[in-house]
């Protein structure tokens, strides 16, 4: 009989086959003609053709069904060409068997805007993923279902595995949105970086990756299936690269393409962290090494991070901000210059997608140490492969890897100077269209990043600043504290500690463990006699604890599986104890996830008795989970009216376990908007019901962070960092959809204690441009074009770009033509100067939202022969209908 694997291979080619043969008919509903996709040694073949693939992702959950379309449209404008996405199970199946696919989880809804938008789409099932997701994706139900285990080659975990992928395969099948239905999804994922824990499961993981791979090929979606970090994938599976760099990447057989699923252009951030950062400069020179040395399909994690709203951050300890340092930020706005720059790179690889696709590989040239070339070179008469185009087309790039010089090579009968850290692509075998270690993008700066300008050694050419317009939220709040003791009915007392999740079923953050313990007198006499107290010990604890005695806060414990000690007083006979034991995002990474908990571990024992320690792990604990605010849903509107809420005064503040209520109206205009919780601890934030989430401020080390980022070397997380000894975040998004005009309804619960008074309301958005072009400089990517078959060139004047979002316009602050000093915000004239600079400036930019300005002498005059001059512009983006100032 032929094999499982051999069956499935047969149905995928079959399937190929019968689309070639009977090509489904194009309808008014379909967002392309049907089209096939297969793969060759080379790259992705996409209705014949060869390709190569940039890839944008963006998590629909992570955003709003509001922002997509923004965010889409962003994308392509950026040069992307595919939108990527992971599934989330226990989004789309919170409950075994009932699930969700509306609001923010509306799968269908999201795919079908990218098709809309003339974009392919990569679909990531999983159904694991990782993704610094709450449990890695996993619905916490699965864990309850008997002798299961998680990722191997267990019958009841395939058998639920296999269930959600069915569900999602033929959910994209009968919503025609695959290929060959004329829809975007080009190429599905299943599994997700196995290959880093594959070897604690031993053979049975070895078993798990065969079942995987044609468990899903089998089921007939008729697009190419990927596994990334996953060496041992089967033939008919592409295994894949997820790194900071892949081009030195190759595939488990020279038949599979070099894709890299996973381009990780930032990196996440975990409560009491610093921020990283990623310089544009090293990822477009990891993005251009990658097609240099012949890949094919490159997706960027993230292109948009977004935001972990409500308890979806994973952990433990994940921020609910998801901003990656993306090239869009958190809030759906531009941050530049890594767009920007991003940007151009993609136009110049485009321009020389016709030779990339022409040759099966390139030539090698060593220019010098740590120099190199890459030659695509086809001539029209050479061997046939799948392309676009027949005729003559030649382009290269140019790679100095050297990590501290620049060098002088020279290519073909030229001398080309490349940056250290770098490389130069030429599109048609000549003229340098981008270099990736120039910038010429603008470059944004937030508020909380102000205090490091990430300036690399290279020039960076524009900068904007990001700024945010603040006032306080409210000066009239009401309050409510949370009871400390058995509020409700549902709640059981057992013998022993029970681990967290198996109570909660992450129902909740919170579970309360409540007890009773009994203190002599000779206790009492004991601890004054000896100048010495009990202590509550606990072996291992996971993510917080706070300790209530009496109902009073005594401490609180954080960390993962730490062992805690906290000094506790007793009164002379019964004395109440309470744990409230919190997970801060349940784990989504590693093997054995299943065995992963929360709560306590080992003992909790009443240490510094007079009759030595008192053994609390096998008293008997009442168990109540969640909230009461909780329960009774007083972040919505209804569960609001009903609840006992008191105005708050001053001295009140600062209570631990309280809830705090206000209203507040929305800020005019349509600039993104967030919520600074600067002034609290921690807890968890809604606005009109809608969970923005848990909050905490946290605060970084003092030291780690950089004063200025060079761009030059291997990137790693702790590079360039930023934020030392802030709190990592204080601000939260709020998308405008969740607002209404007036009276909005914000809900806080407070765990340590906080000043709602203090929290502001801020808006974000770009307030000052900087630029500075040489005259130079390379020429625009949109100067270059392709005329029957060559690559050419039309004007090679380099041209300054500006440009404010959403309702916002130019008004120039400083213009010089000639030889200005200084940075954004602090720039002078130079000896050399254009008089005609602000007149030229403000005709083409001032009151509009952007502009072009060509640098050169034509249009400013020569102020100064024999001189190389540069265009130094400093403006503001002000909103519409604000009068703006000039000055020189």
């Amino acid at each position: 009989m032929m094999g499982v694997g051999a069956q499935a291979l047969l149905q995928w080619r079959m399937f190929l086959l019968l689309g070639l043969i009977f090509p489904i008919a194009i309808s008014a509903g379909l967002f392309f003609e049907p089209f096939n996709v297969s793969y060759d040694h080379r790259s992705l073949i996409i209705g014949g053709q060869r390709r190569m693939l940039i890839s944008a992702g963006i998590h629909y959950p992570r955003a709003t069904p509001e922002m997509w379309p923004d965010l889409i449209a962003k994308s392509k404008e950026g040069g992307a060409e595919v939108i990527e996405t992971y599934t989330f199970w226990n989004g789309h199946e919170p409950v075994r068997g009932k699930y969700y696919f509306e609001g923010r989880y509306d799968l269908v809804k999201f795919a079908k805007l990218v098709g809309s938008n003339g974009l392919y789409l990569f679909l990531r099932i999983g159904p694991y993923v990782c993704a610094e997701w709450n449990f890695g994706g996993f619905p916490v139900w699965l864990r309850d279902i008997p002798g299961i285990e998680f990722r191997t080659d267990n019958e009841p975990f395939k058998a639920e595995m296999q269930r959600f992928v069915t569900k999602i395969v033929n959910l994209m099948r009968e919503e025609m949105l695959f290929s060959w239905q004329g829809g975007p999804i080009i190429m599905l994922q299943i599994e997700n970086e196995y290959g880093d824990v594959e070897h604690s499961y031993g053979s049975k993981g070895q078993e798990y990756v065969k079942w995987a791979a044609n468990m899903a090929v089998g089921l007939g979606a008729g697009v190419p299936w990927v596994m990334c970090k996953q060496t041992d994938a089967p033939e008919f599976i592409i295994n894949t690269c997820n790194s900071y760099y892949c081009d030195g990447f190759k595939p488990n057989s020279n038949k599979k393409p070099v894709f890299w699923t996973e381009d990780w252009d930032g990196w996440y951030t975990t409560w009491g962290g610093r921020l990283p950062h990623r310089p544009v400069e090293d990822l477009a020179f990891a993005v251009a090494r990658f097609f240099q040395r012949g890949g094919s399909f490159q997706n960027y994690y993230m292109y948009f991070g977004g935001t972990n709203f409500g308890r979806t951050a994973g952990g433990p300890f994940y921020i609910t901000s998801y901003d990656y340092d993306a090239p869009i930020d958190e809030y759906g706005l531009l941050s530049q210059p890594k767009w920007g720059h991003l940007k151009d790179l993609h136009a110049a690889i485009k321009l020389c997608e016709p030779a990339l696709v022409a040759v099966d590989s390139p030539q090698y040239q060593k220019l010098g140490p740590k120099q190199e070339a890459h030659v695509y070179h086809k001539k029209g008469d050479g061997e046939k492969l799948i392309s676009s185009q027949s005729d003559d087309r030649c382009s290269a790039f140019l790679a100095n890897i050297d990590e501290h010089n620049a060098a002088s090579v020279r290519f073909q009968g030229r001398v080309y100077t490349l940056p250290p850290w770098s490389v130069s692509i030429l599109p048609d075998c000549k003229n340098v269209a981008y270099n990736s270690a120039k910038v010429g993008a603008q470059k944004s700066i937030t508020e909380l990043d102000s205090d490091l300008s990430l300036i690399s050694n290279t020039s960076v050419l524009q900068k904007s600043l990001h700024q945010d317009r603040s006032s306080l939220i409210s000066e009239s709040w009401m309050t409510l504290s949370e009871p400390v003791g058995l509020w409700s009915p549902h709640n059981f007392t057992v013998q022993g500690i029970l681990e967290h999740l198996n109570v909660t079923k992450d129902s909740s953050d919170y579970l309360w463990y409540f007890t009773r313990i009994y203190i002599s007198g000779d206790d009492i006499l004991f601890w004054k006699r000896n100048g010495v107290g009990p202590a509550l010990t606990i072996d291992s604890m996971r993510d917080v604890v706070h300790i209530f005695v009496n109902g009073q806060l005594a401490g609180s414990g954080v960390g993962r599986w730490v062992r805690v000690v906290q000094p506790v007083q007793f009164l002379e006979g019964y004395n109440d104890v309470a744990l409230l034991s919190l997970t801060v995002g349940l784990q989504n990474y590693g093997a054995f996830l299943e065995r992963d908990g929360g709560g306590f571990r080992g003992q909790i024992k009443l240490t510094g008795l007079s009759n030595g320690d008192m053994d609390l792990s096998q008293s008997f604990w009442t168990y109540q989970v969640g909230l009461k605010g909780e329960v009774e849903e007083i972040y919505t509107a209804g569960g609001s009216e009903n609840a006992a809420w008191v105005d708050l005064t001053v001295d009140a503040v600062g209570s631990p376990l309280s809830w705090y209520k206000t209203y507040f109206g929305a800020p005019d205009g349509l600039d993104p908007v967030a919520l600074d919780l600067g002034s609290m601890g921690k807890g968890e934030a809604w606005v009109n019901g809608h969970h923005l989430g848990r909050y905490w401020t946290l605060r970084a080390p003092e030291n780690g962070c950089q004063r200025t980022c060079d761009y030059r070397g291997a990137y790693k997380s702790d590079k360039c960092a930023t934020n030392c000894g802030k709190p990592t975040q204080v601000r939260y998004h709020i998308p405008r959809s969740w607002l209404q005009a007036s009276n909005n309804l914000l809900i806080l619960f407070e765990e340590t204690g906080g000043n709602p008074f203090e929290i502001s309301l801020t808006t974000h958005f770009t307030r000052t441009i900087c630029a500075q072009i040489s005259e130079s400089h390379y020429p625009p990517l949109s100067k270059w074009f392709t005329d029957s078959g060559k690559i050419l060139i039309n004007d090679t004047t380099p041209e300054m770009h500006l440009h404010c979002e959403l309702e916002h316009v130019i008004s120039i602050v400083f213009c010089s033509y000639g030889t200005p000093r200084g940075s954004c915000q602090n720039y002078i004239r130079g000896t050399c100067h254009a008089p005609t600079s602000l007149e030229v400036i403000s005709e083409l930019c001032e009151g509009k939202q952007e502009c072009t300005i060509a640098v050169s002498n034509a249009i400013f005059g020569d102020p100064c022969r024999g001189t190389v001059k540069k265009l130094v512009v400093e403006a503001k983006c002000i909103p519409l209908g604000v009068p703006g100032s000039s000055s020189i």
